[in-house]
C-alpha cells in the first residue's frame, strides 16, 4: 500500500519516536523513505543574526558579526545533516532503503512540496499536542500538514512517546479529495 514514506524529523525528542514509527511502518510495507529535517529561524537552537540597532557600529565589526553568523549557520546545518545521516544508516541496517532531504523554509509547506515532487504516498510527523492558544502562537507543522498534504498522513503523538510507549499512530488523514 505505502511505498514511498517521507518521514519530518527535527532535533526534539519526539523526532526519534516519529523515526522509529516511520521505520517499522517502512518495514512491514517494504517501502522506502525520505528523511526530511527543515531548517527555519524558528527552529530551538537556531544561530540568531546579529542585532545591529543603529549605525554606531563600524563597518568592520558588522562584517565581523555576520561572518560569525554565517560560520555557526554552517556548522548548525552540518549538524543536522549529520543527523539525518545517522538516521539514513538506522534505516539501511534495519534493511530499508532510505535518503535525506536539508531544507530551508517554512516546515509545513516544504514538507507538503516534497511530498508531492518526490511523490509520497505517506507522510509521517510529530505531534506535539498544542492545542488552543498555543497552536495559534506557536503554531503546528502536523495540522499543516494534515490539512494541505498530497497523500496520507501519520501523526505521532508526543505524549504517547513521554510515557515510553511504543510510537502509536494517533490520526491518519487521507488527501483531499
Amino acid at each position: 500500500m505505502f511505498k514511498r514514506i517521507l518521514v519530518a524529523v527535527d532535533r526534539s525528542e519526539l523526532s526519534e519516536g516519529v523515526f522509529q514509527g516511520a521505520l517499522q511502518v517502512a518495514k512491514a510495507m517494504q517501502a522506502e523513505m525520505m528523511i526530511l529535517h527543515v531548517l527555519s529561524q524558528e527552529e530551538p537552537g537556531a544561530p540568531e543574526p546579529p542585532m545591529i540597532l543603529g549605525m554606531d557600529y563600524s563597518s568592520a565589526l558588522s562584517a565581523e558579526l555576520w561572518q560569525s553568523y554565517r560560520e555557526q549557520c554552517a556548522i548548525f546545518e552540518q549538524n543536522q545533516m549529520n543527523y539525518l545521516r545517522s538516521l539514513v544508516e538506522k534505516a539501511t541496517e534495519e534493511g530499508v532503503r532510505a535518503e535525506c532531504n536539508l531544507s530551508y523554509g517554512s516546515p509545513g509547506r516544504v514538507i507538503c512540496d516534497l511530498a508531492r515532487s518526490w511523490k509520497a504516498d505517506l507522510i509521517v510527523v510529530g505531534r506535539r499536542g498544542y492545542s488552543g492558544l498555543s497552536e495559534l502562537f506557536l503554531g503546528s507543522v502536523s495540522n499543516y500538514v494534515l490539512h494541505r498534504a498530497p497523500c496520507s498522513v501519520l501523526t505521532i503523538q508526543g505524549e504517547t512517546l513521554k510515557k515510553g510507549s511504543q510510537p502509536q499512530a494517533n490520526q491518519v488523514a487521507a488527501p483531499p479529495s
